[in-house]
């Protein structure tokens, strides 16, 4: 089916349905949806050259993934993200263009995509404290949106981040609950907002509990399973070990579980831990009792929405900005449970 058999059957003009299809602001949202829905019941799909040459767009979005021995970036999480957004580009006529650059480069690579202009818009991934790419992207006039938030940014721009201070001083919370008084924090990488942000809800919390914080119990590194069970066996030998961990990922709550069990320690009886758990779809944290104890915010979901976002941002004339919240959901699991003596060795 070609754009006009489409309009025919609908009853509309052609260039109403293209607009429709496009995401022009003008189209009402019932008409919206009667072309979309035909389209997908129909299996119409657009030219890509001519939807760009009728719009003035390239069609395409982009991502510039830094690659460091030291990147938060660097991890399966981004996987999952980019499905989800990828969902959202093939259901508009999107395609993604990925430009994976040294840390040196990124800079330039913002810079061509605005000179060459082969990609409609971006979206930033990773931001840090005081970003420079949000302050470049403004005053290049590429439309984008950032998956999280970057503190000491003032002028506006769009966003969609998880409330990290509060998922992280809840779990804290909870943990204290427990009665436990030795709590390690295992976070990612602290030159990033998202990381800074879950410090800064476990020290509120601990402090709420007049629990002094302790700089011995408290690492920060890439996220990884080895991360967390080098860390785990270094804080298991102190003088004074902790009793419960908060970790920021998954991989690094596996890599406690494997420290505990060579310490012939078991989850949720002799040690607990609280884990973020970004629901990934290769990596379930699943079951009617989940395994770990976890703040829940599924990645996946975010990626769509982001992606939502940016291709919503591209279309309007406007240039209003839009800013999204999540909260994360605590789900208890096995890997938690009362304070307990820290069982030494013999």
């Amino acid at each position: 089916m070609n754009l006009r058999e489409l309009s025919e059957l609908l009853g509309l003009s052609q260039t109403t349905v293209s607009r429709a299809l496009n995401g022009y602001p003008e189209v009402s949202e019932h008409t919206r949806r009667r072309v979309s829905d035909a389209a997908r019941k129909h299996n119409y799909r657009p030219n890509t050259k001519a939807k760009a040459l009728a719009t003035g767009r390239t069609m395409s979005i982009g991502h510039v993934i830094p690659v460091s021995t030291k990147h938060e970036l660097v991890n399966p999480v981004f996987a999952d993200f980019i499905a989800g957004a990828g969902e959202v580009y093939a259901k508009s006529g999107y395609d993604m263009v990925l430009s994976v650059v040294s840390d040196a480069d990124e800079e330039r690579s913002y810079r061509d995509m605005h000179a060459k202009g082969n990609v409609d818009g971006v979206i930033v991934h990773g931001p840090k404290r005081n970003d420079y790419r949000i302050p470049l992207l403004t005053k290049l006039g590429l439309p984008f949106v950032v998956h999280g938030r970057s503190d000491g940014v003032e002028h506006p721009y769009s966003w969609l981040d998880v409330n990290n201070r509060r998922s992280f001083a809840r779990a804290t919370r909870f943990l204290t609950d427990l009665g436990h008084r030795r709590i390690a924090l295992l976070n990612g990488l602290e030159d990033m907002d998202f990381a800074i942000r879950r410090r800064a809800g476990y020290e509120s919390a601990l402090a709420d509990a007049g629990i002094a914080v302790d700089p011995a119990l408290m690492r920060s590194d890439e996220m990884t399973e080895n991360y967390g069970f080098r860390s785990a066996c270094a804080l298991f030998r102190l003088p004074d070990p902790p009793t419960a961990f908060l970790t920021s990922s998954l991989l690094i709550a596996m890599g406690v579980r494997r420290a505990a069990e060579d310490h012939d320690m078991k989850l949720g009886r002799d040690i607990s831990v609280v884990t973020h758990d970004d629901e990934l779809s290769y990596f379930g944290n699943e079951g009617d009792v989940p395994i770990f104890t976890a703040t829940r915010s599924s990645v996946r979901e975010a990626g769509r929405l982001v992606a939502q976002m940016l291709i919503a941002r591209i279309a309007s004339a406007d240039g209003g900005t839009e800013e999204h919240l999540l909260d994360a959901g605590l789900i208890v699991g096995q890997s938690t449970g009362p304070a307990r003596p820290f069982p030494r060795q013999g």
